[in-house]
């Protein structure tokens, strides 16, 4: 018995080594692909690396600038970096999925926002609307036009980007911060397969804060509140106040005239994010008056290959609307 476990043992310890060294050659492997990725996209833009934007809980919030190598337009897009509203910088960057917004002078802001389970849906819109006001309060350091800012994203991405465009907001006047009395408001939005109403999934009355479809991002509505007497936050528990929670944090509840154009692509077989939710967006926003479009892609689940004929679109669709005479300038704007 003794030999046998210690034979077991001798084996144990030798395919840990071996994995070992795998991870180690992949981890070099994936270093010298990145360095060369990096080396090769330094030729088409210029990027600055963890801008920090605000600070919460003694941690950094921040974003990556990427500049054209040629010449830019003097506009700015934002670009949520986030799924299933996890954010965090990649290998190389994400500097492929806005490549044709690059080659046409735009500068764009990556911007990495506060991750699930650590922090739900509302503390990450928070982290998107400082995002907002930080980058427009510096938007002269930067080169751009304070009031006209894009913002992007796909999935989670493209839920922060509609909440940015339905429900920016005005700076606080009266706040101590001066990046606090900017707005946060942007002129236009263009992105893929966003959730949009998590009272009505896919279908009338369907509940999806964190559960149904989306049971396994319930990080992302693990609600909690401030107890003032423990000084600390408790978890929301009651179900009302769950689903009030759950409607403020859907884009279609926000819906107004004076929001931004907007574009929206989704695909119509997409089983995690349903066509519908894109369709009920699109519903509420030209009732308003606003401009908005859904370009379907047919037989396209969450996410599809070759997205870069797509990603030209939602170019345009900045150009459309981003280049065109500036509008008045956002409230609080320098």
């Amino acid at each position: 018995m003794t030999a046998s476990l210690s034979n077991e043992r001798r084996r144990v310890s030798a395919g840990r080594a071996l994995l070992s060294r795998v991870i180690l050659w992949s981890l070099a492997a994936l270093a010298q692909l990145s360095g060369a990725q990096l080396f090769a996209e330094e030729a088409t833009y210029k990027r600055q690396q963890d801008v920090i934007y605000g600070r919460k809980y003694g941690t950094a919030l921040t974003f990556d600038v990427y500049r054209p190598a040629g010449a830019a337009n003097g506009l700015g897009v934002i670009f949520a970096v986030s799924g299933g509203w996890f954010s965090g910088h990649e290998p190389g960057g994400h500097a492929a999925r806005f490549n044709d917004l690059l080659q046409r002078g735009y500068t764009v802001f990556a911007v990495v926002h506060g991750s699930q389970p650590k922090f739900t849906i509302p503390e990450i819109l928070g982290d998107m609307h400082r995002a907002v006001r930080f980058i427009r309060f510096h938007a002269a350091d930067y080169g751009i036009d304070p009031g006209r800012l894009g913002i992007t994203g796909a999935s989670a991405g493209g839920h922060l980007s509609l909440m940015q465009g339905t429900a920016g907001a005005e700076g606080n006047a009266d706040a101590k911060d001066p990046i606090e009395r900017v707005s946060s408001r942007v002129q236009a939005v263009a992105c893929y397969f966003p959730p949009t109403d998590f009272l009505n999934y896919g279908r009338p009355g369907e509940i999806a804060i964190g559960r149904g479809i989306l049971w396994n991002y319930s990080g992302a509505f693990d609600f909690k509140e401030l107890d003032p007497d423990w000084r600390k936050f408790v978890p929301v528990t009651d179900e009302q106040k769950i689903r009030e929670i759950g409607r403020a944090i859907s884009p279609v509840t926000h819906a107004s005239p004076d929001d931004p154009p907007t574009l929206l692509i989704h695909g119509d077989k997409d089983w995690l994010v349903p066509i519908q939710q894109a369709e009920s967006m699109i519903e509420k926003l030209t009732a308003a008056g606003v401009k908005a479009k859904l370009v379907v892609k047919p037989g396209a689940a969450h996410g599809w290959g070759d997205m870069s004929k797509d990603a030209a679109a939602i170019a345009d669709w900045f150009d459309e609307h981003l280049k065109q005479a500036p509008p008045a300038q956002p409230p609080g704007s320098r």
